[in-house]
């Protein structure tokens, strides 16, 4: 069953009552990476395993992603911002599948690291305290599932030339 979530704001990021932040540092340089997570949003099944299907709604002001297992999101998206110092790509999950959550913000933060990038994604989440418990004993799992993708995404930029 489909499920509206509280839109939050890009500033949820900041405040939100489960906070997991990941990093790491990529080859890639921050144009590239942006290139690929703002722009290219189906290439996003090619190189996060976890997303089975993405696909840009409202001329890119929005998304429809599927998940592995049959998890559905329909996300807007708050910021897609590519700065020479600090990029920045951001959604709110607005509808969901997903029972229990009550709010759901995420960034990908970009910033120069030697001739590469770092990559920081925070994973921003609102629901009931078990939910909140839950997703914090899910963080490593999470943070695994981030570093594949974003070496994933490393090694596809890297062939693409």
């Amino acid at each position: 069953m489909a499920r509206r979530l509280r839109p939050e704001g890009l500033d949820f990021v900041g405040t939100a009552p489960v906070r997991l932040v990941f990093t790491r540092e990529v080859v890639a340089s921050p144009e590239r990476v942006f290139q690929a997570l703002a722009r290219d949003v189906p290439g996003w099944a090619e190189w996060f395993p976890a997303v089975t299907s993405a696909q840009p709604l409202d001329g890119g002001s929005a998304r429809d992603v599927r998940l592995r297992g049959g998890t559905r999101f329909r996300e807007t998206v708050l910021a897609a911002e590519a700065a020479g110092a600090a990029s920045v790509y951001a959604y709110r999950v607005d509808v969901t599948n997903v029972p229990a959550v009550r709010a759901l913000v995420e960034e990908w933060r970009l910033t120069p690291a030697g001739a590469g990038t770092r990559v920081q994604w925070t994973f921003a989440a609102d629901g009931p305290a078990v939910f909140r418990a839950g997703l914090r004993l899910a963080g490593p799992g999470l943070g695994r599932s981030f570093r594949g993708a974003v070496t994933a995404l490393d090694r596809r930029l890297r062939t693409a030339g």
